[in-house]
This record gives structure tokens, C-alpha cells and sequence, in this order.
């Protein structure tokens, strides 16, 4: 450990932590208590695998220990005594002491890390492209009814035939796999490049809404080894992505508040690339602080080698 936090001053990041989460957190439990849908706001829980409670937990980050009644860490995945490793049982046995994220446990997350420093770097490296006007979410409802697209609640704003139309009338240049994979069936073709599964490296540009929204998905795959405020930086990036993703969507959410980005138009394709733009230069230094750890994390697990 390089670094050991009081039970004061941990308890007060973790509080705020939470503080600010929660302002995202709550609402979408409220809903989901309901059984009420949100097609911009539930994305970031229900398609990412991390869970509202996992979200909320602050975690300092290898190299940082935390003093104190540390009964809230002790035993989780990740973390040991400071003297030493511990079994789960074995670290519930008293409240009271220092806990950190081992090197132990760092070094079983190298073939991760690495994965992730490959794609981060090589996507940074890449010169961000402003040309795709969100055509993934047209192509992911191309030839489909309404009631069959993933909002059925929501009209889409064209119909099913003015949405067909502005599909097959541009070019659509999707490089981002998980967007690529829903699209339908016929509109698979239409794409100008193959992402696949195995390789993101080859593809994933800075300019890209959902290669921006996934700084999250990194961010906390990196959980416990990183910080979470910078979990939470990267949660925020994608919550905003979102809004922009859904608002140049097909779909007509005006009832929610979102007026469209019409991507159909010349005057809404400039207002997209301004805010695509605007998000890549706001993920960037995201981006590079995710490299840096990575980079950090990977000296940890050569001298566990």
C-alpha cells in the first residue's frame, strides 16, 4: 500500500460516493418498483451487467487502504488484510483494521487488463470519425412493424416505411460491434464494415456514442482495482451519451421530454456530429485516465509474475 485512508476520511468519499449515484440510482429503482420502462434512463442498468447496489459501493483503488471498521470490505472479492491474504471467513472475523485490494488478486486480472489497455489504447490512437448520424438505431428497427422494434412503447417518429427510407438512402458506417450485432438481418449488409467480437482494436474509433458510453463497461470491469470516482466520471459520460443516442434514435419520445435530433435532416446531422464531437473530446481524458490505470495495474501484476 502506498497510501491508507482514516475511517473518517474513506467514510466521507464513500458517502459521497453514494450521494452522487443515487441521484441516478433512485429514480431507476422507483421505476423499476413500478414496473415502469425508460428507454434513455434504465440503459445503463439493464444492458450493462454492473447492478445499481455494485454502482454505489466505493471502492479507493489498489495501492489504497482503508483503516478502521472496514466490515464493509472485508471479505469482498478482491480485498485482504494488509498483513496478508485472508480467506472470505476469515477477514469477517473482526471489523476493525486495515484492508486494500491485493497484488494477489491483481495479477489473476492480468489476461483482463491487458484486453482492455489493447482496446483503450488502440481506440485513442485512432482518428474520431463524426459521419455516422446514429444510423445504428435506424438500422436496429430496419424492415421491422412497430410493435416488433425494442421500444414497441414508443411510435417510431417516420412510421416503419419512412424509417425503411432513410435507412437505404445513407451510408451507414457502423464500427462498433455491440451496435453492429442488433442490427436486423437485412439491414446487416447495408453496413459498410464487418465489426466482430474478436476485434474491437481493429475498429473502435473515439468518435463513436456507444464506443463512449462503454468507458463505463471498462471502468468497472476495472472494479475494485480502480477508483470509483472515475467509475463514476464514466457513468455520467454514458448517462449523457444516452440522452443524444436516443434523442437521434427513430423513435418519438417528446412525451419524455426529448425533442429529436432529426439525423434525416442536413440541420440535424450538423447538431449530431457538434455533440458527437462534444462527447469525444469530454471521453478522452476518461480514456486516457483508464490507459494510465491499466498501464499501473499491469506493473503490479509483472512483479506477481
Amino acid at each position: 500500500m502506498t497510501e491508507v485512508l482514516d475511517e473518517t476520511t474513506w467514510q466521507a468519499r464513500a458517502h459521497a460516493h453514494a450521494e452522487r449515484v443515487d441521484a441516478y440510482i433512485e429514480p431507476h429503482l422507483a421505476r423499476r418498483g413500478s414496473s415502469v420502462k425508460h428507454p434513455v434512463h434504465d440503459f445503463l442498468f439493464t444492458y450493462y451487467s454492473q447492478r445499481p447496489a455494485q454502482l454505489r459501493r466505493w471502492h479507493p483503488g489498489y495501492g489504497v487502504g482503508l483503516a478502521g471498521d472496514v466490515s464493509a470490505y472485508a471479505g469482498l472479492k478482491g480485498y485482504v488484510r494488509a498483513g496478508g491474504f485472508e480467506t472470505r471467513a476469515s477477514a469477517r472475523s473482526s471489523t476493525n483494521g486495515d484492508v486494500t485490494v491485493s497484488a494477489e488478486y491483481v495479477a489473476t486480472q492480468r489476461p483482463l487488463i491487458e484486453s482492455l489497455h489493447r482496446l483503450l489504447t488502440a481506440t485513442a490512437g485512432r482518428a474520431p470519425t463524426f459521419g455516422c448520424f446514429g444510423l445504428h438505431e435506424w438500422a436496429m428497427v430496419y424492415r421491422l412493424s412497430e410493435d416488433e422494434t425494442r421500444h414497441a412503447d414508443w411510435p417510431l417518429r417516420l412510421g416503419a416505411t419512412g424509417t425503411d427510407d432513410v435507412v437505404e438512402s445513407h451510408r451507414i458506417t457502423c464500427s462498433h460491434f455491440d451496435a453492429f450485432r442488433f442490427f436486423t438481418p437485412p439491414a446487416r449488409p447495408l453496413n459498410q464494415l464487418r465489426p466482430g467480437r474478436d476485434d474491437r482494436p481493429a475498429y473502435e474509433q473515439p468518435g463513436c456514442l456507444h464506443g463512449g458510453m462503454d468507458l463505463y463497461k471498462h471502468a468497472f470491469r476495472l472494479t475494485p482495482m480502480i477508483c470509483s470516482d472515475l467509475v463514476a466520471d464514466c457513468f455520467e459520460l454514458a448517462r449523457d451519451i444516452r440522452v443524444l443516442d436516443m434523442q437521434a434514435a427513430p423513435y418519438d419520445l417528446v412525451d419524455l421530454g426529448f425533442e429529436p435530433v432529426r439525423i434525416e435532416t442536413p440541420e440535424g446531422k450538423q447538431e449530431y456530429a457538434a455533440r458527437q464531437r462534444g462527447f469525444a473530446e469530454r471521453g478522452a481524458p476518461l480514456r486516457q485516465r483508464l490507459i494510465d490505470e491499466c498501464a499501473r495495474l499491469l506493473t503490479v501484476t509483472a512483479r506477481s509474475a
